[in-house]
């Protein structure tokens, strides 16, 4: 595993060379250091050195991850884990450092992972104990940028070629965020950075109210078509006129008129119409329309929208109306004129186009409506973790850009397990999606047991199973007899040992257990050994002599 990522790395790093990001001579120096590094957390910290976006005037000052002596890897929390027993796809839980757990997850994921949704902590106060533990100080911007660096590396490897990655931000980091996802990800597979409703009005105050924040999507690929977003019952019920065609055409409305005056002028698309009789022109004069043939028009006058032979066919299939002396085109709910084509095409009625507003109108994606849900599982949810997402926010991100049902969803900063929620309500269609999420144990003081234990897997097991670990029901969600979710949660923790322990039954080849990789339980040491030896940092090196045990140096 680990020449794959120094192989990732050099790629980038050449490919900032090519930018003209960093210069010639740096970039000989950092793949140099890079090809000898030790493990993947040198091999990072030293790609990090050369992050200096000079194009943009983008720069931090780099604090590097702390760096240990012992081999990290994932261990089954036995008594959290679960299983309705009906078999079928097992979602995962990771409590721990989230950059031992990507590390982990590059041995099974590697490109695997169809859409990442993150939600960082944003300022000083909402890092915990990870700012103290790894930083010594405070979580400032350059903490925080330092901090998502290395994470966002991993997560660009774990994502698929057609993969994305949302991440929601704050008015304050946003600018500072994207730089880094530019540099990381590059600029051009940037998708869009879209405002997110927070909450409806804001205090009587002089102040602007702060009501939305923003969440930014980059890719990998070249190439990512949007699915279409579900229309609002509010815009279908403006389909209220029938015709003959309403089986097949469905119902029509009426908004547009065949001729605009804002449309480029062209003499060929300034004509007469006659319809039963009567005679139609653009603007409705010919005396005016006379003039304009004679060259008295401007750059944009009046014109149809349709050509000729378009106007004809559209009699022919009886697509007008004539309603105050004007033409209307009718706007069918399940068809419409394929575009630079005289046919029906025929369209998915009950959705349309997904726009950088589509997240800005509707209060079911603000914070106020998370809490809510919130509150149906844990009876004091909005003391027990601040500022939630909603499970509807990242469901529609997940539809808009994956149409896999069996896709992999990662959140490698969990929190509450919004996204986890949202897997499950997406796999109500029928669908095997599964989710990975990954979650620090921050303690506080409503969480005495840390967030993952008191409020993440609590979370889980309700909504999944309908109690809580204890079996209890004294929730809402249970309350009011709400279908639980079902389904299998094996929760992981990060375990280490040391990689000069020998002892039998403790090293490092006797701890980690393969089946939570994705792998059969190995028939030899040997293979064990090698296994192990290939995708985990700082192992034990095996002896170049036969051995007969464990033997390491």
């Amino acid at each position: 595993m680990l020449n794959k990522i120094k192989e990732d790395l050099i790629a980038e790093i050449d490919r900032r060379l090519n930018d003209k990001i960093i210069e010639a001579t740096n970039a000989k120096l950092l793949k140099k250091l890079i090809e000898g590094s030790d493990n993947a957390e040198e091999a990072i910290a030293i790609a990090e050195l050369g992050t200096t976006y000079k194009r943009t005037g983008f720069h931090f000052d780099k604090r590097l991850e702390k760096k240990g002596n012992t081999i990290k890897y994932f261990k089954k929390n036995e008594y959290l884990s679960f299983s309705d027993g009906k078999g079928g796809v097992i979602h995962k839980l990771i409590i721990g450092d989230n950059y031992d757990a990507l590390l982990n997850l590059l041995i099974e994921y590697r490109g695997r992972i169809d859409v990442i949704y993150i939600d960082p902590p944003y300022g000083k106060d909402k890092m915990g104990q990870f700012a103290q533990t790894n930083y010594d100080n405070e979580l400032t911007r350059d903490n925080l940028l330092s901090m998502l660096y290395p994470r966002l590396i991993l997560a660009k490897q774990l994502l698929s070629n057609e993969g994305v990655i949302f991440c929601s931000i704050d008015d304050r980091n946003q600018a500072y965020v994207k730089c880094l996802f530019d540099e990381v990800f590059d600029e051009s597979k940037f998708l869009f950075n879209l405002p997110r409703i927070t909450k409806k009005g804001g205090k009587s105050t002089q102040t602007i109210a702060k009501n939305n924040d923003y969440i930014l999507a980059y890719t990998k690929s070249d190439d990512i078509k949007f699915a279409l977003e579900e229309k609002s019952d509010e815009s279908l019920d403006k389909y209220e006129f029938e015709d003959e065609f309403v089986s097949t055409r469905g119902k029509y409305k009426l908004t547009q008129t065949l001729d605009y005056n804002s449309l480029q002028y062209n003499t060929s698309m300034d004509y007469e119409i006659e319809i039963d009789g009567k005679k139609f022109y653009p603007g409705g004069s010919k005396e005016i329309m006379e003039q304009r043939h004679a060259g008295q028009h401007g750059v944009t006058d009046w014109v149809w929208r349709w050509s000729k032979s378009a106007v004809e066919w559209g009699l022919k299939e009886k697509m007008f109306v004539i309603k105050n002396d004007r033409i209307y085109t009718k706007s069918y709910l399940k068809c419409r004129k394929k575009n630079g084509k005289n046919e029906i095409e025929y369209i998915d009625a009950t959705r349309k186009a997904y726009t950088t507003l589509s997240y800005l109108d509707d209060n079911k994606y603000s914070n106020d409506n998370a809490k809510k849900e919130l509150d149906k599982i844990f009876d004091n949810g909005n003391l027990i973790f601040k500022n939630p997402k909603g499970s509807v926010l990242v469901s529609e991100l997940v539809k808009m850009v994956c149409d896999k049902e069996d896709g992999i969803i990662l959140d490698f900063f969990a929190g509450s397990g919004t996204t986890g929620h949202s897997v499950l309500e997406l796999n109500k269609d029928g669908g095997t999606r599964q989710f990975i999420l990954c979650t620090l144990n921050e303690i506080t003081d409503v969480n005495p047991n840390g967030v993952a234990y008191d409020v993440t897997t609590k979370r889980l097991k309700r909504i999944m199973t309908g109690s809580c670990y204890d079996n209890s029901k004294n929730f809402d969600f249970a309350r009011k007899n709400m279908e639980p979710y079902g389904g299998t949660l094996d929760v992981y923790e990060i375990g280490e040992v040391a990689n000069f322990e020998n002892t039998k039954g403790k090293t490092a080849f006797d701890v980690i257990d393969e089946t939570l990789y994705g792998k059969e339980k190995f028939k030899t040491l040997k293979e064990k050994i090698e296994w192990v030896c290939e995708n985990f940092d700082r192992t034990q090196k095996i002896l170049e002599k036969p051995v007969n045990s464990t033997e390491v140096v």
